[in-house]
């Protein structure tokens, strides 16, 4: 059984998830890269260069598919000791009176019963291994504090994701599991391209808004790994610094 500690990372196949991992396998943890494209997840495992990682494909809605991740960790590894469930969708940005009950429950499905089932599963098992505990790291949002136009789905799992943090962090207690959130804002991804050339404000407009290096996401999140269980980051904002955040709704 491996001495290192073990991370895992849900949505590790692109953006902040990928990001997340290398900054991680650069602190020397050993990394579960999990998500449903197992391509995307091997092109992330070659990022990590000689870092050891495990690509295993993940469907977070499914409780059978989030079982075996953990079941295939716990034969590899022994334990876990850091999960950042970060895998999340978005609905389409239309009005809310045009919003599908499919493109609801699709977005509803990943953020918010995909991250229940990934905590719940790493829950049980920092629960039972020894030494007992570990961290669980939210990934909520600027969207878990404030909507942007024509974004429901999105916006109410994200506020939920706060919901769920706390009370892990209240239930995990007793177990020496420790539960903090991350909300990002304009972080330089694919997802949020569009940002930079023009993004739909309160008031209707169109504004370019600033993004940040998703390389200070990764280098958050390491840190918050890298506490002691004694210590927690309950909640970290990192954001453009000039982005439409504070003022924003």
């Amino acid at each position: 059984m491996s001495q290192r500690k073990i991370a895992v990372v849900t949505g590790a196949g692109s953006g902040i998830g990928r990001n997340a991992a290398l900054a991680l396998a650069k602190k020397e943890f050993v990394v579960v890269l999990a998500g449903r494209n197992e391509q995307t997840l091997k092109e992330t495992a070659a990022l990590a260069g000689g870092a050891q990682t495990l690509a295993i494909a993940t469907n977070v809605t499914q409780p059978d598919s989030v079982a075996q991740l953990f079941e295939k960790i716990k034969t590899a590894f022994g334990r876990v000791d850091v999960v950042f469930n970060n895998a999340g969708t978005s609905a389409p940005p239309v009005p809310f009176e045009e919003l599908t009950a499919e493109q609801w429950n699709a977005v509803v499905a990943v953020n918010l019963t995909g991250a229940f089932l990934v905590a719940q599963a790493a829950y049980r098992v920092m629960k039972d291994q020894s030494p007992q505990g570990g961290r669980i790291i939210n990934n909520g949002s600027i969207s878990a504090h404030v909507p942007r136009p024509n974004s429901a789905p999105y916006t109410a799992t994200k506020h939920a994701i706060t919901g769920l943090t706390k009370s892990l962090s209240l239930d995990g207690r007793k177990y020496n599991i420790a539960c903090g959130q991350i909300d990002i804002g304009n972080a330089a991804t694919t997802m949020v391209s569009k940002i930079s050339t023009g993004a739909v404000q309160a008031n209707g407009s169109l504004l370019a808004e600033p993004t940040m290096p998703v390389d200070h996401v990764g280098e958050a999140i390491a840190y918050m790994a890298g506490l002691p269980l004694e210590t927690n980051v309950q909640f970290m904002t990192v954001m453009a610094t000039a982005m439409p955040y504070i003022g924003r709704g």
